[in-house]
């Protein structure tokens, strides 16, 4: 498991290296440039811009002075917050995120396992068809058009929950957020327990069991909930960093300062480095949480080893 786990480790560079290159390239494709303003700015003052920040040298040399940046931790200072470095606009926005993509997370296991659970032991019944009816809707319907209307709901007509803002340790603020990003993936892990729960109850070891007339709860707690849950787990991985950069959104909607409206703010003042510090963090989440998910496999299911 350690060999394995180092050799994915070393993976990752590769997976990284690509995923840097692409957006750099992307960004400096993109039309305008990071100090384009509305008015006309004295060519003079834009090239002395241009040389602060290294946007006068050849792209090629711009590439190789980021990743050397990169290897030494260094984001680079944004373009159009300059009282800020990438870094220090990540560090304050992260903790925002975190804790609305882990409240999410949280609601959508605690939901949708337990729904996925209870459709798969009413298969075909009324419980079953209104699990998975609810969870199309949960999928159909977008964060964009769930958060105003929770907002609307809760917050407006209501009055039970702040519609915008963040204070800090504050549940009436993570509610509304973490209910909108939490639906959907809701509904997806009903929808994988469910699915994974018939098949494993098709199982020979299953039959097995029931031949030997242990209940149905005991074969669930003992035999076919841990190979129920690797669809589940496969799934967490990609949720977690969906969760987290899905918030774009969901924090634009109720105001929050987090990582996303960096992002967002980033990207629209075509502020380089804001938004290549942003695509690196996404991608090195993305990658750890997908090995994370590999090695749990060992864990869940004897069956599966890595030498």
């Amino acid at each position: 498991m350690t060999r394995y786990a180092l050799r994915r480790l070393v993976g990752i560079l590769p997976t990284l290296l690509a995923i840097v290159t692409a957006a750099f390239f992307l960004m400096r494709l993109a039309p305008g440039g990071p100090f384009d303003e509305e008015q006309t700015v004295p060519p003079e003052i834009e090239a002395n811009l241009q040389a602060a920040y290294g946007l006068d040298q050849p792209v090629l040399v711009q590439y190789r002075n980021y990743l050397a940046g990169l290897l030494h931790g260094d984001l680079g200072p944004s373009f159009r917050m300059k009282d800020f470095s990438v870094a220090e606009l990540i560090a304050r926005g992260l903790p925002v995120t975190l804790t609305i993509g882990s409240a999410a997370l949280a609601l959508a296991l605690l939901l949708g396992v337990p729904l996925g659970l209870l459709a798969a032991r009413r298969h075909n019944g009324w419980i079953d068809h209104a699990v998975m009816g609810i969870a199309l809707a949960g999928i159909a319907v977008p964060n964009f058009v769930v958060a105003p209307v929770l907002a609307l709901v809760f917050g407006v007509r209501l009055g039970w929950l702040p519609v915008a803002g963040w204070e800090p340790g504050s549940l009436r603020h993570v509610l509304l957020p973490a209910v909108t990003l939490a639906l959907p993936f809701v509904a997806y892990i009903a929808r994988l327990t469910r699915g994974s729960l018939l098949e494993v109850l098709q199982s020979p070891y299953i039959r097995t069991a029931r031949a030997k007339g242990i209940s149905g709860g005991a074969i669930l707690r003992r035999h076919a909930l841990r190979p129920t849950m690797l669809p589940v787990v496969s799934f967490l991985g990609p949720a977690t960093a969906a969760l987290l950069t899905g918030s774009l959104v969901v924090e634009q909607v109720f105001g929050l300062p987090g990582i996303g409206r960096y992002f967002v703010q980033g990207a629209i003042n075509r502020d380089y480095t804001l938004v290549m510090g942003m695509v690196v963090f996404y991608a090195v989440l993305i990658l750890l949480l997908n090995l994370a998910v590999d090695l749990l496999y060992g864990w869940l299911d004897p069956r599966i080893r890595h030498e």
